[in-house]
Order: structure tokens, then sequence, then C-alpha cells
């Protein structure tokens, strides 16, 4: 019994006795335990080192480094397990080829998940101290093409150890760049699209602007596009190629918001009453906060069923518009009820007569 279980263990599969391939699949699972122990153990003793710390620098890196540490000590096992095995050559180097690319995939990972817990802890912060809106434009870009960097160089180093010619793979992208070229056109029209907005700025972080129907203040810049949060709420993102084809309106570059009231007076209605009314409109612009001291006040014109005046107004930058615009409202209701200055409103006076009945427009009924 003990020999015919030995002789079974020592069977030849593929190259390799069945012990060989039960010991590199225990070697196998073992590795991928592992790293699920290794990713614990710097979890916890990572939160045992940097509770001790003021800082969350080492928090956000410990964080990021424990998954790609954790898989990167999997795939040292996984290789050793394979490596008992004897394989053909051609599978044996394309699998420690797969593997290598595979070590400096995780090694790209962390350093860029490091990379990107430095910026999000320390200057991002440092940015947001200081008043010049150029770093905050410039920060997205910065950490999107260091992150780049990262990949690509890991990419070469990858494919250039994993035995393929860096420069011939080059040139076979060089052949394709026509085709690639023109696939990319929009990608290259955003991209220049987010150079303009860097070197013209028709906009800032934080300001708001109009386009493309979207009225929303400005919250990211980006290489490609740019995200803006509307009014409602909502988040949208636009194209940079967008904001170069059509005009952008910058609602915050506005010195002072332009309001027009207008106004309709009943045609019994004297002259005197209409100059009461302007000076009025004139008196209370000059004595509400948040107004700017000139305004315009004119008799507009005859209307259907009214005497028409205006009031053009300027808001202050630096007030609330919809609380301006309701005291003023309120206070012209007021006055004008107190000075006895009736608005009209869409009516017909009715005259009958012993031969028909004829309709007119006027600005009161009269019975």
């Amino acid at each position: 019994m003990p020999h015919s279980f030995t002789d079974l263990f020592s069977k030849m599969y593929y190259g390799n006795s069945i012990g060989t391939w039960l010991l590199s699949l225990s070697l196998l699972l073992a590795s991928i335990l592992l790293s699920k122990l290794i990713y614990r153990l710097i979890q916890f003793f990572g939160q045992k080192i940097t509770s001790r710390t003021k800082s969350n620098l080492d928090d956000a890196i410990f964080d990021s480094i424990e998954e790609p540490v954790g898989l990167l000590i999997g795939f040292f096992g996984a290789s050793y397990a394979i490596s008992l095995l004897h394989l053909p050559e051609a599978i044996q180097t394309t699998v420690a080829n797969g593997f290598y690319f595979t070590y400096v995939f995780c090694i790209a990972w962390t350093l860029n998940r490091a990379v990107s817990s430095l910026f999000q802890e320390v200057i991002v912060p440092f940015v947001d101290k200081t008043e010049n809106q150029m770093d905050d434009q410039l920060l997205p870009i910065v950490r999107r093409g260091v992150s780049f960097i990262i990949w690509t160089m890991a990419f070469i180093i990858g494919v250039n150890n994993a035995g393929y010619d860096v420069g011939a793979v080059l040139a076979g992208l060089g052949i394709g760049g026509l085709a690639f070229a023109l696939a990319a056109q929009d990608t290259v029209q955003n991209l220049f699209g987010g150079l303009t907005i860097f070197i013209d700025q028709p906009f800032k972080i934080n300001d708001r602007v109009k386009v493309e129907g979207f009225d929303g203040t400005i919250i990211e810049i980006g290489t490609r596009s740019t995200r803006l949060k509307t009014l409602e709420g909502r988040v949208v993102t636009l194209p940079n190629s967008k904001f170069t084809d059509q005009a952008v309106e910058n609602v915050s570059s506005e010195e002072s918001r332009k309001i027009k009231l207008d106004i309709g007076l009943t045609y019994d209605m004297s002259a005197h009453q209409i100059e009461q009314a302007l000076q009025l409109l004139k008196d209370i612009a000059a004595q509400q906060s948040g107004v700017l001291n000139h305004c315009i006040v004119a008799f507009d014109g005859f209307g259907d069923f009214s005497l028409n005046i205006y009031l053009i107004y300027y808001i202050e930058k630096s007030s609330t518009i919809p609380e301006v615009k309701t005291e003023l409202n309120l206070k012209v209701l007021k006055e004008f009820s107190k000075a006895g200055l009736e608005m009209a409103f869409p009516s017909q006076t009715l005259y009958h007569t012993n031969a028909d009945t004829s309709q007119n427009t006027y600005g009161k009924t009269a019975s």
C-alpha cells in the first residue's frame, strides 16, 4: 500500500510529478493567503504607528501602499511556486516576463498612490491657503502629469526587461501614428483647449460661467476636460474644446449686476403724477443699500393699457442680488401705494350705446 501510494505521487504529468504539481499548487494558495496576511499586518501596524503622530500624511501613505505591497508579496510567492515546475522553455520565459511586468506594475501602483497621498495631504492644503489662482489650475495638471510619467516609465521598463525592443515598439507606434492621430482628433483638440484656458485664463477656479447652456461654478480645470457645478448642484464635465470654439460668459467678472424694473401706470395718471413716480424711483434707488449711486429713470412710452416707466439700477458685486431686488421692489410697491400711483393691468372698458357695443383697452375699468 505505501509503495503504491508513493508510486501515485511519482507519476509524471506534463513533465512534472503529481507531488510537484501539488507542492506548486500548495505554495500558490499559501502565497495568496500570505498576501492577505501581509495586507492585514501592514494595516494593523500602520494604524499603531500613525496614531502616534499628528500628521495625516503617514496615515495616507500607509493606506496607499497596503494593497499594492500585499499584492506584490502574493505575486512573489506565485512566481516561486510556478518556478518549481518543469515547463517548456517558451512557457517559462513568457511566465517569467509576465511576472516581471507585474512586479513593475505593483511598484508603479505603490509609487503613484504614495505621490497622490503626498499631493492630497501636503500640496493641496498649501495651495488652498494661497490667494493666487494660478496654482489651483496648475495642481490638477501637475498631478496628472506626474502620474503619467510614473506609468510611462513603468511601461518602458517592463517592456524592455520582458525582452522586447522598446525602440522597435515605439517605431511601430510611429507607423500607426497617422491613424492614431486621426482617431484622437477630439483628444488633441481638448488638450489644446486646456492649454488655451491656461494661457488666456477666460475663467479661474470658483468663477461662475455660462457655457453650452450650463450655468455654474468652475470646480476643476483639467488637461482634457473642465468640471463645473451647476446652480442645481449637479456636476457637469465639459471637454475643453467647448471653451475655445464658442463664447463663454464669465458671470463672476462683472463689476455690478444691471437690473431693469419696468412699471406700467394707469392712463388716468397726470403728467405731474408721472414725474412724481420717476422721482420716487430715483429716491428709492438712492436709499437702497447694495445699489450703486448712478441709476436711470425714464417715461418709456404709451402702451396698450398703461403708461410705461422704467428704472435701471446696478447692484454691487458684494451684495446678494435676490435680497436687494426684493427689498427695492417692496419699497416701490409701498411708496407708490402711499402716493396713490396706481399700477395698470390688462383690462377692458365696455361702452353701451343704443346702436352697438364697442370694446376699447384702457388702464382702468369704468362702469
